[in-house]
């Protein structure tokens, strides 16, 4: 099941989802919820109404379907509560998804008293329902069963709205019979960066309900990120030569699910040998069998014929669970069987022995693995304090703070911070300037603190970078060049102190905002070749109208970015794109373009290092009283 498109309410007390192919699964818990031992909980979760992209198909909740048979059979239902999770903003996407993650949702101590009642036409304006739990009765503590499915973009912020309900009475979500027993906001980001998210549940207007808590647990779910390495040989094949011995060959094929064959490896042929060792091959696991272990493998052996007609040498069917069995020691063999030779000859055994001798199964770590393994991300933003920005007192300056809206500095700022910050658990960032004259002695600065505190450069989360950046622009005298260099190799220094620790517990993104063509691009392209051997991305955004023309250089999408003495980047670090492309799109675009291959260059740094994820104990979600009764009614 993929990502949840959209959903509407077409008969009472039924709810439709558009649901559309997806690659993450999320299950809900909470705790800390004071609720009436005899009232049963459900959860429900929803999302933007409003047109989706592509055509998605229409499916039925399992839990509409039961309430319709409830309703026709004049079923009562009694007293239920259930939680709502609601996703704000979630684009819908046709990008394939490479990730999967698991939510588990359990919650405690519900609330035993009626306190708000929630409408339906109240609360969603502008978001739909997407699903809800099944419903438990008699449980103070009810941990939910029902999983879901959402697609995870790293370059989105990807907002949620989790609320409680008790119900009474067989109607849908929004009647007067639901008690809203408290509801919680959050980003898909911030529960991946913690794994596991515990937050106080609230009622209206910010009130806390009570000791209520809601706990959401993440979990990656595998799926195509590992590849096989394979060796096969054979004994005692079949002789189809006259004057020679066979020239034997291996095919794998996979059987889909249409019973169609598809091609999987090829081995090279082994001339003249009946007893041929083929060389291992690498094959990734979705080609090999679609992560399907039970997946049926079509074996061929053939004897190589210089015309292209073959001889067929003779079959057999194998799986990859099968072929893991080699793990305990010994090797995997199967009859190589001719059905011809099988049908005619009354002795017949087979006509050779393939043997697997080896196996090794590769974990490929994906963007989820590193960041919920404990992996933080460090945002760090630099600005272009030249004069060519205009008189910041100027109406008409890049830099001009309009008290109505936000310069081009800020929107792109705000865009990029926002995601990143979800990944800092300290949510501090690093605040740098360049180009300008500073205090005390107006020198020119490549690289200074913008809050003017050289010892310690972060502020507290975006809005301090904010602050501090429309604090600075009255002290400090635009000047110039655009030298930037500087600032990449301060980052790419500090990159390098975390990259010596051999783990993957940081990871560090730049953010470079300048409004024209950088004067040093000698010494940028020579500090960007540096900087890609350490755990690092760039991005340059650039703002106002000048000609970005030479800055697409740095990036490396045009060809491999290389160093003044010609040494290619280890890696593609660098994003650059100039904010009028986005003047008319929301702050979010922009995000979303600029940050859309971090997670790609995250894998492809640790994957370099042969560094895997950290792994931190599991904290497996259990109810802190022992469930009851924790039977689902619907």
């Amino acid at each position: 099941m993929n990502g949840v498109q959209e959903a509407s309410c077409n008969q009472p007390g039924g709810h439709y989802l558009r649901l559309r192919e997806s690659s993450r699964v999320l299950q809900l818990c909470w705790t800390e919820l004071p609720l009436n031992r005899q009232t049963p909980v459900s959860c429900s979760w929803y999302r933007p109404a409003g047109p989706v992209d592509g055509e998605p198909s229409l499916f039925l909740t399992r839990w509409h379907k039961e309430r319709r048979r409830r309703q026709e059979k004049n079923e009562d239902e009694g007293a239920k509560s259930y939680l709502v999770f609601s996703p704000d903003v979630c684009q819908c996407k046709m990008e394939t998804i490479e990730q999967a993650l698991l939510l588990a949702i359990y919650c405690a101590v519900l609330l035993t008293r009626e306190l708000v009642r929630l409408f339906i036409e109240n609360h969603v304006k502008d978001q739909s329902q997407l699903d809800r739990t099944e419903v438990i009765k008699s449980n103070l503590h009810p941990v939910f069963a029902k999983v879901f499915s959402l697609d995870y973009y790293f370059e989105e912020v990807q907002k949620l709205r989790f609320e409680v309900y008790d119900i009474h009475g067989t109607h849908s979500i929004g009647t007067r019979d639901d008690d809203f027993l408290g509801g919680v906001e959050c980003t898909l980001g911030q529960i991946v960066a913690q794994k596991k998210m515990v937050k106080p549940l609230l009622l209206k207007y910010g009130k806390y309900a009570g000791k209520s808590t809601i706990t959401v647990h993440a979990e990656e779910i595998s799926g195509n990120n590992g590849y096989v390495e394979l060796s096969f040989c054979a004994k005692k094949l079949d002789d189809k030569d006259l004057f020679s011995k066979s020239d034997p060959f291996l095919e794998i094929y996979r059987i889909n699910d249409d019973e169609t064959e598809q091609l999987v490896h090829r081995t090279e042929v082994i001339k003249n040998n009946l007893n041929p060792v083929w060389e291992p091959f690498k094959v990734s696991l979705i080609s090999l069998c679609s992560c399907d272990e039970d997946r049926k493998l079509k074996c061929l052996v053939w004897d190589y014929d210089s015309r292209g007609k073959h001889d067929f040498i003779g079959e057999f069917y194998a799986t990859f669970r099968e072929m893991q069995k080699i793990s305990s020691g010994n090797k995997v063999t199967w009859d190589c069987v001719n059905p011809k030779y099988k049908q005619k000859k009354r002795n017949y055994k087979n006509s050779g022995v393939v043997i697997l001798s080896d196996l090794k199964l590769h974990r490929v770590y994906s963007f989820l693995d590193y960041i919920m393994g404990g992996c933080q991300i460090h945002f760090t933003v630099a600005i272009d304090f030249t004069a060519s920005n205009g008189d910041p007192r100027n109406s008409c300056s890049l830099h001009y703070i309009n008290p109505y809206q936000p310069n081009e500095y800020l929107k792109a700022l705000i865009a990029v911070g926002e995601i990143c910050q979800d990944y800092d658990s300290d949510k501090r960032f690093s605040a740098l300037g360049f180009g300008a004259r500073i205090p005390p002695n107006y020198e020119v600065s490549h690289d200074f603190a913008i809050n003017f505190n050289p010892e310690d450069d972060e502020c507290e989360e975006i809005q301090g970078v904010v602050e501090a950046y429309q604090n600075c622009l009255p002290k400090i005298q635009l000047y110039g060049p655009t030298n930037v260099s500087p600032i990449i190799n301060r980052i790419a220094k500090l990159a390098a102190g975390d990259g010596n620790i051999k783990d993957a517990s940081r990871y560090h993104i730049l953010l470079i905002l300048t409004d024209g063509v950088v004067t040093d691009m000698a010494d940028t392209r020579e500090a960007i070749v540096r900087a890609s051997y350490q755990p690092l991305s760039i991005i340059i955004v650039g703002v106002g109208n000048a000609d970005f023309t030479d800055m697409q250089i740095l990036d490396g999408d045009d060809g491999v970015l290389r160093s003044p003495k010609g040494e290619p980047v280890l890696r593609d670090i660098v994003q650059f794109v100039p904010f009028r492309d986005f003047k008319t799109a929301s702050p979010a675009a922009l995000a979303k373009c600029v940050l859309a291959e971090v997670p790609k260059q995250v894998v492809e740094y640790y994957s370099h290092k042969a560094i895997s994820p950290m792994c931190p104990v599991r904290d497996l979600p259990t109810p802190i009283l022992s469930p009851v009764a924790t039977t689902p009614t619907e």
